[in-house]
C-alpha cells in the first residue's frame, strides 16, 4: 500500500510541476501601461492628414474624369451610330458624287476648249460653293483661279492659283515663251 501512495504522490508532484512549468516557465513577464486612445484615421489625428487629403483629392479627380470620359465615349458612340444610318451613307455618297462632278465641271470650264481665250476676250468664271467664291480667268496663256473663304459675312482668306497653260499641252494663241 506505501507503493501505491508513493506512487500517487510522485504522480500529484510531477502534476504539480508541469502545471507550474506552464504557468511561470513559458510565459513572458506581463507590464501594464496606461490606455491611450488614438485616432487611426487622419483626418481626426493630423498624423499624416495633408497626404490623406491627397489621396482623397486624387480618388475625387479620377472617379471624376473617369465620368466624364464614359459620358464622352457614350456621345461617340452614340454619333457613330447617327452616322452610320443608311440615310447618312447615301447622302455622304451623293455628295461624293456631286462634288467629283462638279469638280469635272469646273475643270472643263477651266480649260474651255470651244472658245479660243485671249487677253481681250479671256475666259471667266465664278462659282459660289457654300459660301466661298471661286473666280477663274483663262487668258489664253495663263489660267488665273482665285478662291475666297468666307465666314459669317467676312472674308477670311484669299488663294490665288496660276496654272500655266503652255505646260498643258500647248497655248490657244502665241506663248510668252514662244514653244507654242
Amino acid at each position: 500500500m506505501t507503493n501505491v501512495r508513493i506512487n500517487k504522490r510522485v504522480g500529484q508532484v510531477l502534476v504539480i510541476g508541469v502545471l507550474y512549468y506552464l504557468v511561470f516557465g513559458t510565459t513572458q513577464g506581463v507590464w501594464s501601461s496606461e490606455l491611450v486612445h488614438g485616432f487611426g484615421n487622419p483626418s481626426f489625428s493630423g498624423v499624416n492628414q495633408s497626404a490623406h487629403y491627397l489621396t482623397i483629392d486624387e480618388q475625387e479627380r479620377s472617379r471624376a474624369e473617369k465620368i466624364a470620359g464614359d459620358l464622352q465615349d457614350e456621345l461617340d458612340e452614340i454619333a457613330r451610330e447617327e452616322d452610320n444610318t443608311v440615310l447618312a451613307r447615301f447622302v455622304r455618297n451623293l455628295e461624293s458624287r456631286i462634288y467629283s462632278t462638279l469638280a469635272k465641271d469646273l475643270s472643263e470650264s477651266l480649260f474651255n476648249y470651244d472658245g479660243i481665250p485671249s487677253a481681250e476676250n479671256p475666259i471667266v468664271g465664278e462659282i459660289n460653293l457654300e459660301g466661298n467664291i471661286l473666280r477663274w480667268v483663262n487668258n489664253g496663256v495663263t489660267i488665273t483661279l482665285t478662291v475666297e473663304e468666307w465666314f459669317d459675312g467676312e472674308l477670311i482668306s484669299t488663294t490665288e492659283i496660276v496654272i500655266p497653260v503652255g505646260n498643258f499641252g500647248g497655248c490657244w494663241t502665241e506663248c510668252d515663251s514662244g514653244d507654242g
